[in-house]
């Protein structure tokens, strides 16, 4: 698959059918996927694939916490800042209305968001998952490389024709993670992935992106020479 083809066609599907997804392919994928980049290379992810029983066992679990009304962990990180400014604010309330919205569901209906959100522990029906590990004592700069690589993952998954959605949820239910998976202490749970063939009898309305001007500055030349120690002016076609 074209490159640019697998990046406009990667999106976080949130049904798939039943069909296996083979441990050849994934293996294939995640042998690729380890040549993402990292600073000085010291590969900062911990990844654990699950199919079969222990899947379904964690779909178990998680099940009967959600069935109780359990709230789930203390977060290890957060999600999001307390007050998210804009614009991030108004893409977030978008994304939402949205998602609910194509699904009939009203901001103030907050049961069935729990239903649609209960969805999650389900993996979408996919029939394997992905969850990646990060070491407690590293910074910022290695938890992005975490994301370079499950953006490497992602797009080589739809290279391979399947589909994916990346779950940064899990970690609220990482205790019943932990006990199916029994990481070392020293990880923290960054995110799980649902991973499989999507279910195209579901429909799903796809999200958009922010206009290139929006998030992008082209500078192309220095408009004047100023004085040493004060800031140089550049010329942009962004306003």
């Amino acid at each position: 698959m074209d490159v640019y083809k697998a990046v406009r066609s990667r999106r976080a599907v949130r049904a798939f059918t039943d069909e296996p997804v083979s441990r050849e392919v994934m293996e294939r994928v995640l042998s690729a996927a380890a040549w993402a980049p990292s600073g000085s290379n010291i590969q900062p992810w911990h990844v654990y694939v699950l199919t079969g029983g222990p899947l379904v066992e964690l779909k178990r679990r998680a099940g009967e916490r959600v069935a109780a009304g359990d709230p789930g962990d203390e977060r290890e990180y957060e999600m999001y800042p307390p007050a998210l400014k804009s614009p991030y604010h108004e893409r977030r309330a978008a994304f939402g209305k949205q998602r609910y919205g194509a699904l009939g569901i009203s901001r103030e209906d907050q049961e069935a968001r729990r239903r649609i959100a209960a969805a999650n522990w389900n993996f979408f029906g996919a029939p394997a998952g992905l969850f990646c590990y990060i070491d407690r004592d590293l910074g910022l700069p290695q938890w992005a490389d975490v994301g370079e690589y499950l953006q490497t993952v992602m797009l080589l998954l739809r290279a391979e024709g399947l589909h994916s959605c990346l779950q940064i949820g899990w970690s609220v239910y990482r205790r019943t993670v932990a006990e199916v998976l029994s990481p070392p202490d020293e990880l923290i749970l960054y995110s799980g992935m649902s991973i499989g063939f999507e279910d195209v009898s579901v429909r799903e309305d796809h999200t958009g992106r922010a206009p290139l001007d929006e998030t992008v500055m082209f500078v192309d030349s220095l408009v004047a020479r100023l004085p040493e120690g004060e800031n140089p002016k550049w010329q942009s076609d962004h306003t």
